[in-house]
């Protein structure tokens, strides 16, 4: 834990507080919210002995640089989930189960990513150093939680990441709109990588290669393709029920 960070939002407060509340250094809170979430989440940092700082809304919107704060704000040290790859790999029990986002430039999509994965169990979300628009406070608290308790690895390489996988034994499938099978045609239960294009683009052509298959999610409607937070659920939900099915 060495670099400071900035939570804001309830939930992805919450998460921190209840995985490590001795990585936060302080909270700051809005003294004009007296509501019940507020005073329960105020019980709950003086329990964990967070110090707590009294802040009005002006001051609240200049630390988290949006308005969308919720009255909460905390400095946190960072808390490294995995410090790489190899580390990650080596400590999973069972057939891996990842997601890899190649270029998700906006943080709401990739807080709901980071949501969606854990939700479905993913043992982490893999992304590029560059073209990526990183773990922000804005991506933490749209994840709900979810950033402080999913590894997000960051790479240098991604299509030499791939191969590493690959070379790890885990099947890496692509998701693409002209890709010849659906998901439901593909098998999805064993050591996986689901790797999701950037909004938009889509996967670029190296990685796309690299890939061991490629898949597309069928579309009956008039529009053409999912965000890539839903198109990321509707995959990794697949992949859940295939690894539950008899």
């Amino acid at each position: 834990m060495s670099h400071p960070k900035l939570l804001f939002g309830f939930h992805a407060i919450t998460a921190r507080l209840r995985h490590d509340a001795s990585s936060i250094e302080e909270i700051y809170y809005d003294t004009s919210r007296r509501d019940r979430r507020m005073l329960d989440f105020l019980q709950q940092a003086e329990s964990a002995k967070v110090r707590l700082i009294a802040a009005d809304a002006q001051r609240l919107h200049g630390l988290a640089g949006s308005a969308r704060h919720q009255g909460v704000v905390a400095r946190a040290a960072e808390v490294a989930l995995a410090l790489n790859l190899a580390e990650l790999l080596d400590g999973i029990a069972g057939p891996p189960l990842l997601l890899v986002l190649d270029g998700v430039t906006d943080p709401h999509n990739l807080g709901a990513c980071m949501r969606v994965a854990d939700g479905a169990g993913a043992h982490a979300v893999i992304a590029p150093k560059d073209r990526a628009v990183g773990l922000n406070a804005t991506a933490a608290k749209v994840a709900s939680g979810a950033a402080e308790t999913v590894p997000y690895i960051t790479v240098t390489n991604l299509t030499r990441t791939l191969r590493e996988l690959q070379e790890r034994g885990i099947w890496v499938v692509g998701t693409s709109d002209d890709a010849p099978n659906d998901l439901y045609q593909t098998k999805l239960a064993g050591p996986l990588a689901l790797v999701m294009g950037a909004e938009g683009e889509g996967m670029r052509r190296l990685v796309r290669e690299t890939c061991d298959e490629l898949m597309r999610i069928p579309m009956a409607g008039s529009v053409e393709s999912l965000n890539v937070s839903v198109a990321s659920a509707v995959c990794l939900y697949e992949a859940v029920r295939q690894r539950r099915a008899p």
